[in-house]
């Protein structure tokens, strides 16, 4: 299975499993996100049971630094965040697939564990640059 779902996705399976027209199911699922979009835009709670919490949170102002110039404050504003807390059976479902994906991520670290070569490996470095307005890259 694919690491991400995506409406599509969510719109062929649902077609499949009830027989309805993929235009129907879209049509549907869209008003759906549609209505949830809307319900947090004007700050209100969205509460599915069984699969979480839509919530909107005032994030406070505070002070944050700029990396290139750390002696410099900037001023960053509060804002409104959306938040999503998931329901019971989501954070369970999650956790029971937790060992899982930690055994899979272990395998798939050892299978591409780095390899060095007994001999060195000689091999020429390219350097790319602008020479008169034109990307060069030489060895």
């Amino acid at each position: 299975m694919s690491k991400h779902v995506t409406k599509r996705d969510l719109v062929v399976r649902i077609s499949n499993e009830t027989g309805l027209v993929q235009q129907q199911v879209l049509d549907v699922v869209q008003k759906t996100l549609d209505y949830i979009s809307d319900a947090v835009a004007r700050g209100e709670t969205v509460e599915l049971r069984n699969f979480g919490v839509f919530e909107v949170k005032l994030r406070k102002a505070r002070v944050g630094r700029n990396p290139n110039a750390p002696q410099t404050d900037v001023p960053i504003p509060p804002r409104a965040v959306v938040k999503f807390k998931p329901g019971k059976e989501m954070r369970e479902a999650v956790m029971d697939n937790s060992e899982t994906i930690g055994k899979a991520a272990a395998e798939h670290k050892e299978d591409n564990d780095l390899v060095v070569p007994a001999e060195p490996i000689s091999a020429p470095i390219y350097r790319s640059r602008i020479v008169d307005g034109e990307f060069r890259v030489t060895a």
